[in-house]
């Protein structure tokens, strides 16, 4: 079975990360500048939180709170969730959908940042081995052209 190793081999593991003290405007425009809906909150080399347009929506702007006075460790989801490298696909797939969650930090065991994983990274693998059964499903009925 496949692993999150193997999709950060092909997805890359470059993270737009950011500061806790930094502010809620500041990374609102890193977000918007790398077309991203997160930003994983990273402190003295280890992962503390995830800032994410949920955060914003709930505990910016239903706060009525000014993103420019705000700071992300403020505000940023502290009970964030991490995975392994050596993580299975089908078992993230179930976290994500369970927790109602879209982005998925990658870890080692000390907290460092390796990658992260989103939803549609999820999807994506699973749409190109669904693509790979048909088309072997395809060539073993038909034959090969």
């Amino acid at each position: 079975m496949a692993t999150v190793a193997e999709i950060l081999q092909t997805k890359g593991s470059q993270v737009q990360t950011i500061a806790p003290s930094a502010t809620v405007l500041e990374a609102t425009m890193l977000m918007n500048r790398h077309q991203i809906g997160s930003l994983v909150v990273v402190e003295g080399g280890r992962v503390v939180g995830i800032f994410t347009e949920r955060d914003v929506l709930r505990r910016v702007v239903a706060a009525e709170k000014q993103p420019s006075k705000i700071t992300v460790g403020e505000v940023m989801t502290r009970q964030v969730l991490c995975c392994s490298p050596e993580a299975d696909m089908d078992e993230v797939r179930e976290l994500l959908r369970e927790r109602r969650i879209r982005h998925l930090p990658v870890c080692d065991a000390r907290g460092g940042l390796l990658g992260l994983v989103s939803i549609g990274d999820v999807n994506a693998y699973y749409a190109s081995q669904q693509k790979r059964n048909i088309e072997m499903l395809h060539s073993y009925i038909y034959g090969r052209a």
